[in-house]
């Protein structure tokens, strides 16, 4: 017959275990539900500055940053993004004289 001490131990590791498995599952969904908000948040983003173009004829890539509070790189992904879905066009070929307008 197992002593008290070893049914103790026995309960600690088991009770580590089951608790080191729900922290890594609770990480897991944390990270999953943090990427679906990333793109839920890039997809929000980019009907914004779809509304903006309505409202204004062009906009430019530091239109884009003062509007959504993002850099450079990300103003610029977004437009290359929406442009490739092919509701807007670039007009000029690089530099300051670049913007995009509805197609």
């Amino acid at each position: 017959m197992p002593k008290k001490g070893g049914k103790f131990i026995a309960g600690l590791l088991a009770g580590g275990i089951i608790a080191w498995v729900v922290r890594g599952f609770l990480k897991t969904t944390k990270k999953i539900s943090s990427v679906g908000s990333r793109s839920r948040r890039k997809a929000e983003n980019k009907q914004k500055i779809l509304i903006e173009l309505k409202r204004v004829d062009k906009i430019r890539n530091d239109d884009v940053q003062s509007l959504l509070g993002v850099s450079d790189a990300t103003a610029e992904r977004y437009l290359s993004e929406i442009e490739a879905s092919g509701a807007i066009v670039q007009v000029g070929n690089k530099g300051r004289w670049v913007y995009y307008k509805l197609k």
